[in-house]
Order: C-alpha cells, then sequence, then structure tokens
C-alpha cells in the first residue's frame, strides 16, 4: 500500500501570497518544479506492455503527445497517477517524487517475459513551471517560442543554443508551461522571465491554485490508505480513461463500473460557510455521513468576487443520492455547498 502524501500547508492570506495567486491568475507565474519524478520506458515491448499497466490509451499516442493515466491493482483500486510522453525510443513517465518508489516496484513486478526496462531518471532533469494567462507571451519575450495547446503536447526547442522540452499540461483554469534542461538553463531562463514580469511564486500558491481547478493529487485526494481505497470513476476524471483501448490491469472493475451506469459516490468542489473544517473532515445530511472534504484552503481571489474576504473552498467526495436529492451537506460548524470544477473565480 502506498504511503500517503500530506497535504501542502495552505497559510492565511499575506501581501505575497495574493500577489503570487494574482500572478497565477491573471499574469504569469514561475516555480522550480522540484517534486516532479521522471521514468524512462524503454525495450521493443515498451508501448505494448505499458498499454497494459495503465488505464489510458499509450498506443495511440505519436511522438511529442501525451496522456494522463492511473496505474490501478487487479481490484481496480488506484495505485497512482502518471503523465505519459511518448518519444521515438522510449516512454518517459511523470508523476510526484513521493510515488516514484512505490510504481517503479509495482510496475516491474509486471515485467514478466517483455523487452522493457524502467529507469529512473529524476536527477539529471531540472524544470521550471511557467503557469498563468500571460505564460506563452512571456515566453516570447525571451526569445523562446513555445505554442499555446489545449492538448498535452512536448516540443523540443533550443534557447541561447541550449536544448529544452516545452511541455503542455493540464491547464483547467489557466495555461501550464514546464520547461526542461540542465540546472544552469534552468536558472537562466527563471531569471530571465521574471526580469520580464514573471512573478516567483511560492508552492503555498500553487497549492490554492490546484484547488481553484480542481485537480485532485494522489495521495490527498486520490487516496490509497486503510480506511479508503478511490476507484477511477469515483475520481471525476475522465481524462484518465480509455475505453476502446485493449486489456489492462484493472479494467474489468472499470468496465463493470461503466456497464452499471455510475458509481456511489463521485469527487467535486465545496463551497464552505462558517468555520473553516481541517481536511479529512467528514460531511453529513440527515445525520447520516455522505462525505469526506479531502483538501481545504481559504483563499483570496483578485477579483471583484473576493475583495471583501477569502472565500473558502473544499474538494472532496459525497454519495451521489445526496446530490440527487439535493441534502444540505454539513460539518461541524458549518455548510458544504457541491460547486463544478474548476471553481469560478470571477
Amino acid at each position: 500500500m502506498a504511503p500517503a502524501l500530506q497535504p501542502a500547508a495552505v497559510p492565511a492570506a499575506t501581501a505575497d501570497s495574493l500577489a503570487e495567486l494574482a500572478a497565477l491568475l491573471t499574469g504569469a507565474g514561475v516555480s522550480a518544479l522540484d517534486e516532479t519524478g521522471w521514468i524512462r520506458v524503454t525495450g521493443s515491448d515498451r508501448v505494448r506492455w505499458l498499454n497494459g499497466m495503465v488505464t489510458n490509451a499509450i498506443q495511440t499516442l505519436a511522438a511529442g503527445e501525451g496522456c494522463y493515466n492511473f496505474v490501478l491493482n487487479a481490484q481496480g483500486r488506484i495505485q497512482g497517477d502518471l503523465t505519459a510522453w511518448m518519444q521515438e525510443e522510449s516512454v518517459l513517465l511523470e508523476t510526484d517524487r513521493g510515488q516514484m518508489s512505490t510504481l517503479l516496484a509495482h510496475l516491474d513486478h509486471f515485467i514478466i517475459m517483455d523487452d522493457v526496462e524502467l529507469a529512473d531518471i529524476s536527477e539529471p532533469r531540472h524544470g521550471l513551471l511557467v503557469a498563468g494567462p500571460l505564460a506563452a507571451s512571456m515566453l516570447g519575450k525571451v526569445d523562446l517560442l513555445a505554442d499555446s495547446q489545449t492538448s498535452l503536447c512536448l516540443q523540443a526547442r533550443t534557447w541561447h543554443n541550449a536544448v529544452l522540452e516545452v511541455l503542455n499540461t493540464y491547464a483547467p483554469l489557466v495555461p501550464r508551461l514546464e520547461l526542461w534542461s540542465d540546472a544552469e538553463t534552468i536558472a537562466a531562463l527563471r531569471a530571465a522571465l521574471i526580469a520580464v514580469g514573471a512573478v516567483s511564486v511560492s508552492p503555498a500558491a500553487l497549492e490554492q491554485l490546484r484547488i481553484l481547478e480542481g485537480t485532485p493529487r494522489y495521495g490527498v485526494d486520490i487516496r490509497n490508505s486503510a480506511t479508503a481505497h478511490d476507484l477511477p470513476q469515483e475520481t471525476a476524471q475522465a481524462r484518465a480513461l480509455h475505453f476502446s483501448k485493449g486489456c489492462y490491469l484493472g479494467q474489468e472493475i472499470v468496465e463493470r463500473i461503466r456497464s452499471r451506469g455510475n458509481v456511489h459516490r463521485t469527487f467535486s468542489g465545496f463551497e464552505l460557510s462558517g468555520s473553516l473544517p481541517p481536511a479529512g473532515t467528514v460531511l453529513t445530511a440527515e445525520g447520516k455521513p455522505v462525505g469526506e472534504l479531502t483538501s481545504v484552503a481559504s483563499i483570496q481571489l483578485p477579483s471583484p468576487r473576493a475583495k471583501l474576504c477569502p472565500v473558502q473552498l473544499a474538494l472532496g467526495y459525497v454519495r451521489r443520492e445526496a446530490l440527487d436529492r439535493n441534502l444540505t451537506l454539513e460539518f461541524p460548524g458549518g455548510i458544504a455547498t457541491p460547486a463544478a470544477l474548476p471553481f469560478a473565480i470571477s
């Protein structure tokens, strides 16, 4: 069983944090990608084998394309998540560093007679996130052209004679671009971007953006613990699933859920009134448990909606019956109102 990742603390708003979130939502913010891990998959059987290990279609990816995936066990429970990026001679798997050892062990266990090799290549790689509506234009100001695309895309670029990988990543609210190269090049790029107006942002600001976007984090919102084992469809991440790709580990459970039409609970956003509860707080309706909050934050939005006070938002799970009956969802000290994701910020 994978160890639980710890949710990032979201401190009270300060002048710095307000400016950082404003940059992410209205301009461009930059941050080091120190917590990202990389696995390289090589060997002549890599595409066929990996397609049988993850929930999305690997065999249909062209070089430079990517897709988000869950890794399941035979019971259909989520063991981790990753983004697969197709290259000419390999497939790169991008994930959280906290998942690396567990994912490597899980994947390696299923290499039987396959010509497949896995390698942890996290250390040689250095990355920089550039996020916000002005991300691409900021890169243009430092003579680095990057296409703004809605699909996951890896582009090879050069900057001052250095080779980079520019990744268009999942962006439900604002554009997100990742730059990957050697340490010296990434440091120079960061300094150049800040010089033309990008803002250096903290992990706390990025956590607030993640909650606003409604992106679940494995180990926090997607659980694999002694008390919670989430199924793919419960997470509402349809982007991770492909229903005509062929067989893969855990597919029988995923297909059975699809054939029955739905799951009993679903991932959702919530607007909170009352006191701010901690993550892990149980939601009740008519005196019975019907859900749980997995990520919670008080966020000061750079918009007219929240100029006077922060908004209290959460991610979590709720039983579909409670949603269908429009029941009042309560927690000690307040009420949670379901909200569509990503959250409206204007």
